[in-house]
């Protein structure tokens, strides 16, 4: 990538300063800062360019009804639907400049909520069924199975969340309102509000991650083959139950994320975005570079400006028609790269800045968050991105490109490769620090060692890989195994350790809490159809008998001592490090953890070092009886003293434990 024009490189980038690494692609900076501010220029103001919804599509006038579509491929556009008894050449629509296609339909009942409609393409010879464009309903008919856009009219809702904004810290649940319900079926929004979010507000976690909203025909796609982007998921229920949903969570403190895939999109026609105006150009690149090789999916021009005009009219829609708080964006490094990063290795920065980058993508990534920032300045961006594009997640002025996280991906896969490669009595201490402690200079991350990703048929959840078939027979409290007592202590301490250490928020995956011992299968073909594996089975931690609600009770604890701690994001101190005994200790603002990863051996006197003196209290241990643990860490006092010159307590470790100390506040005299 080089600079285009004179001049340019003259612009100073503030993240040069943070990272003196970058300084040699510094043109490649300019050219990413040229291009953001060229796309300005053209596109003017973007709150009122991203209106693309309150244009397009079906809409109620003072006179009757409005239909309009952007359809420049098209020769001829029909309207057709119940209203007509589905007579396909009825009501031609008149074409406008610019690809645009209008038609008026006077009378305030010439469309009633509840029908169903469809456009009707000619283009040559081909005459194509398409479902709008911007259709904010799609309903699939339980007989033949097609799907059609349903006219949803209903009166405003009444939102009862006005001044409501995130928590600073988050905690995000991540969930999939379909598969949140003990019954082995599909959930609907009405049941997530009602059962799954006191739960969730429960377990202490404020923010919550909310997958596969935006309509897609095959369920078992986790909603990343999506076909109607302005359509909220109608087998869960109706818009208005999902805007219930998010108002409701408002109520609790708990903010909203959508899963947002602006990365790619289905390949199906009919119901899709796909070849709408009989063309394969309209949304996506020509040939092969429209194709995902991995997902089978199409891929966005974004350097055509009306591509970036259905995208933004997409962020702007759900940020005000159902008061998302934010978005966390899937797919970024397929966005990023011409090659989707697939077998890329980001070992070193030539990675980021050659010939494989897609600038579009990065000018297109960089307006989402402007725009997203203009509308609502608590917005919450996140980036799911495993590549750590340097500026990802610093501010635009600044060089960057706007998020204010991105998911730190590569530490569940540390703990996987771990738990898979290596004995825990050999995990490199040094390694482990390392990978959760250190990231870019002023960049955010969320932290997290599970994911929905782990959770899925083919891979493992940590107390999965811990225990495995060891979970069907010995989680009964009745029950002693030392791969249980060894599971469940392993899986404390990495949850602890990576909440406390991993991130500027943290993340997991519903259910993953308590150790759900099964992986999400969705119904398919293979499986029967089966809905067996597609639920949450929420009575493990819920009954009493078995041994789930230990640490479904330990995250609660541990979510609220980071809440009190001040945990997230704030700045540690490492205290002690001894990889020959697996003894890790550090400081976060008045906390101490400590943590014996020894499968074995006690320390009666371990010496942490201290920066001051000061008392220390226990205030919890993984061992902790409630916990499920042996109750071999006293909650008891210590007080610091100085060795060799040193302050510092000394304490006591049990094997595979770690231990939270907090320092005495003192009182006045």
């Amino acid at each position: 990538m080089k600079a285009r024009k004179e001049g340019v490189s003259g612009m100073q980038h503030k993240i040069l300063k943070l990272d003196g690494y970058l300084t040699p692609y510094k043109a490649d900076f300019d050219l990413r800062m040229e291009l953001y501010r060229e796309k300005i220029r053209q596109l003017g103001n973007l709150c009122e360019f991203a209106n693309g919804y309150a244009y397009f599509g079906i809409h109620r006038t003072e006179t009757g009804w409005v239909y309009r579509e952007w359809a420049p491929g098209a020769d001829k556009l029909y309207f057709t639907g119940d209203f007509c008894g589905w007579e396909r050449y009825a009501y031609p629509m008149e074409k406008k400049e610019h690809g645009v296609w209008e038609l008026i339909l006077p009378g305030e009942n010439a469309l009633q909520h509840g029908q169903k409609v469809l456009t009707v393409v000619v283009r040559g010879e081909q005459e194509l069924e398409r479902i709008p464009l911007y259709a904010n309903y799609v309903v699939q008919d339980p007989v033949d199975h097609s799907w059609n856009a349903q006219i949803y009219d209903c009166p405003p809702f009444g939102w009862t969340d006005a001044g409501f904004k995130p928590q600073k810290k988050l905690f995000i649940y991540e969930c999939h309102i379909g598969m949140a319900q003990q019954e082995g079926k599909v959930g609907s929004y009405r049941e997530f509000t009602e059962k799954i979010l006191p739960k969730i507000k429960k377990l202490g976690y404020n923010t919550i991650q909310i997958m596969a909203i935006m309509e897609h025909p095959y369920y078992a796609s986790f909603g990343y083959q999506v076909t109607n982007f302005f359509a909220p998921s109608s087998r869960f229920g109706t818009p208005d139950e999902l805007r219930k949903l998010i108002d409701t969570a408002h109520k609790m403190g708990i903010a909203v994320l959508l899963d947002v895939v602006h990365s790619h999109a289905c390949l199906n026609t009919r119901e899709g975005i796909n070849e709408f105006d009989g063309t394969d150009y309209q949304f996506f690149h020509q040939g092969p570079r429209g194709h995902h090789p991995a997902w089978n999916t199409k891929c966005f021009d974004y350097g055509k400006n009306e591509v970036i005009h259905f995208l933004l009219s997409n962020l702007k829609y759900w940020l005000e028609a159902f008061h998302f708080d934010g978005f966390r964006f899937d797919g970024v490094t397929s966005m990023l790269y011409l090659d989707h990063g697939l077998g890329t290795a980001f070992t070193d920065y030539s990675k980021y800045f050659s010939m494989n980058t897609d600038v579009d993508a990065v000018t297109y990534l960089q307006l989402a968050t402007t725009l997203c920032r203009e509308l609502n300045p608590h917005v919450i961006l996140i980036a799911e991105d495993m590549s750590a594009l340097p500026g990802l997640c610093l501010p635009i002025a600044d060089g960057g490109v706007g998020f204010d996280y991105r998911l730190a991906m590569g530490e569940p896969d540390l703990w996987i490769k771990l738990l898979k490669e290596v004995p825990d009595e050999h995990w490199d201490l040094n390694h482990i620090y390392y990978e959760l402690a250190v990231r870019r200079p002023k960049e955010k991350v969320i932290g997290y060692c599970e994911s929905h990703d782990q959770a899925l048929v083919g891979d493992k959840t940590i107390m999965f890989r811990l225990c495995d078939k060891e979970m069907y027979t010995a989680m009964a409290k009745h029950i002693d195994s030392l791969v249980i007592d060894r599971g469940m202590a392993l899986h404390k301490m990495l949850r602890l350790l990576t909440m406390t250490l991993g991130g500027d928020g943290y993340l997991t995956f519903m259910g993953n809490e308590f150790g759900h011992p099964e992986w999400i299968d969705f119904p398919r073909e293979g499986n029967g159809w089966s809905y067996h594996y597609c639920r949450r089975q929420w009575d493990l931690a819920e009954n009493g008998y078995l041994k789930y609600h230990y640490l479904r009770d330990f995250e609660q604890a541990a979510v609220k001592l980071c809440k009190s701690a001040r945990v997230l994001g704030s700045q540690d101190r490492q205290l002690l490090l001894d990889n020959s005994k697996k003894v890790l200790a550090y400081g976060k603002k008045d906390a101490i953890f400590a943590f014996n990863f020894h499968p074995e051996n006690a320390y009666q006197e371990v010496f942490i070092p201290l920066y001051e003196p000061g008392e220390y209290d226990v205030v919890m241990s993984t061992d902790d009886f409630c916990f499920g643990g042996f109750g071999r860490v006293y909650h008891q006092r210590y007080s610091a003293f100085q060795k060799e010159g040193v302050w510092g307590i000394q304490i006591y470790l049990p094997p595979r434990t770690a231990t939270v100390l907090r320092k005495c506040k003192m009182q006045n005299a």
